[in-house]
């Protein structure tokens, strides 16, 4: 999913860190300005060269920060970019299996067709069989004129001739009917033959295309996996340098409070004007001046060197025919359905309208849904049936556009909203900016808050 619709954003926790460490140093550095006499006389307190060597320390992890925070933000559009093409690889091939299935199906039903068509072809052969033998037992399959001359009465003869005549017809009507079987077997045949074909081949390609998508998903995990260790990293040497700042400037502080204090409790010595040593005049004790402590001016925020990605701004809605008003009723029991699987895992490629089911590796074994099979289960609930996979249900379900959003309505993100083909994920629309989603591995079915980034459409399957 791209930066608008991502599940899974660069939203890495080192920045903050880096803006801590960043005010923290700034602080220390204007203290060492300040008061560098003080600290210099105090003992105890931390020298210059000390916290200048610290933050020295802090700012090489700050431009470290700065040199890595486009190279991470990079790797997580990578990231983003290998789980759109699983996704998408992972759509397409359930589109394929669902297409092989429907093969099979065909192929099975044709079979049983061309089965039911050779028996009744059999029972036709045999009934020829039969006429063929009684037409000649009863000397009716002789010539006409052979038959008619040979009678032995009248009575003999008007039945021979009436025999020849039906003998005759009944001997057409079964030839033709077990000529138009045999044809229809043999059609049948072809269609059964060329169904499983088509299913066999479409199980091939459906075999590939998940090889495929599980390359590309194995893939963003493992770059996932490697963008959060380096914020892990990075995240604990700012701690740590944080820290270090953290309590030489407290150190220093307190030790420039602690000489103020004792500055202002010795004894206060009485001072002379000259006027008053010309005149004689008594002197007047003049307090000693107050030495106040420094005071760090509020932390001073750097920006890193990259800004973090944000979602883009919600773009106009595009028009889009008016699906109707559909089933209120329907759209709750389907949301009410899929609330009830709140917390299942997702499972990549698992799940669908019979509910939660295996994964495809790398979720094998885990138990779940992911988008499209969510929002299958969801309407089979609701006896609407719909597509298994997200780009059919988008092609194929009554569109709705953003402004007539209802809740239940199905709500698609793509890698290029402007093109359905690259439709990747499919949520339930639940009203007041929420959705119903199964996000992505390592995640839940969750409700959240409505995505505007990369959002591609609306359809209503009750409509």
């Amino acid at each position: 999913m791209n930066s608008g619709t991502r599940i899974s954003q660069a939203n890495p926790s080192w920045r903050r860190g880096a803006l801590r460490v960043g005010g923290t140093a700034i602080a220390a550095a204007f203290l060492v300005g300040l008061a560098p006499a003080v600290a210099g006389a105090t003992p105890g307190a931390p020298s210059d060269g000390d916290i200048s060597t610290a933050q020295a320390q802090a700012d090489a992890v700050a431009a470290r920060i700065g040199e890595l925070d486009g190279q991470l933000i990079a790797t997580q559009a990578q990231v983003d970019s290998a789980r759109e093409q699983a996704l998408l690889a992972l759509d397409q091939y359930q589109a394929t299996e669902e297409a092989a299935e429907a093969a099979r199906a065909r192929a099975e039903a044709t079979a049983d067709d061309a089965a039911r068509t050779t028996e009744q072809l059999g029972v036709a052969q045999d009934d020829l069989v039969a006429f063929a033998r009684r037409t000649y037992m009863e000397g009716s399959a002789s010539p006409g004129a052979s038959a008619l001359l040979t009678a032995g009465s009248p009575s003999q003869l008007i039945e021979r001739a009436a025999l020849l005549e039906a003998a005759g017809s009944h001997r057409t009507d079964v030839l033709d009917v077990v000529t138009v079987l045999q044809q229809k077997a043999r059609a049948a045949d072809i269609v059964a033959r060329t169904a499983l074909a088509d299913a066999d081949q479409l199980r091939q390609q459906a075999k590939q295309e998940l090889e495929v998508a599980r390359t590309a998903e194995v893939s963003a995990r493992a770059q996932q996996a490697e963008v959060v260790a380096q914020e892990a990293v990075l995240e604990a040497e700012l701690d740590e340098a944080e820290q270090e700042l953290t309590a030489l400037v407290g150190a220093r502080e307190a030790a420039q409070r602690a000489a103020a204090e004792r500055a202002a409790q010795q004894p206060v010595q009485p001072v002379s004007t000259p006027a008053q040593l010309a005149t004689g005049e008594p002197t007047a004790n003049t307090p000693a001046p107050e030495v106040s402590a420094p005071v760090a001016p509020a932390p001073v925020v750097r920006a890193p060197s990259a800004p973090a990605p944000t979602a883009p701004a919600p773009s106009a809605p595009a028009p889009a025919p008016s699906a109707g008003p559909g089933s209120s009723s329907a759209a709750q029991t389907a949301i009410n359905a899929a609330m009830r699987y709140i917390g299942t895992p997702y499972a990549w490629g698992g799940g669908g309208s019979w509910g939660p089911g295996p994964g495809q590796d790398p979720d094998r074994g885990v138990i779940g849904f992911d988008c499209s099979g969510l929002t299958q289960y969801a309407y089979a609930r609701a006896g609407i049936v719909i597509p298994r996979n997200s780009r059919a249900q988008y092609a194929q379900l009554p569109k709705v556009g953003r402004a007539a959003l209802r809740p239940g309505d199905l709500v698609f993100w793509a890698t290029d909203p402007s093109r359905p083909s690259t439709i990747h994920h499919v949520a339930i629309y639940l009203g007041g900016d929420r959705i119903l989603e199964a996000p992505e591995s390592g995640k839940t079915v969750r409700t959240t808050a409505m995505r505007w980034g990369s959002y591609a459409g609306a359809v209503r399957p009750s409509a």
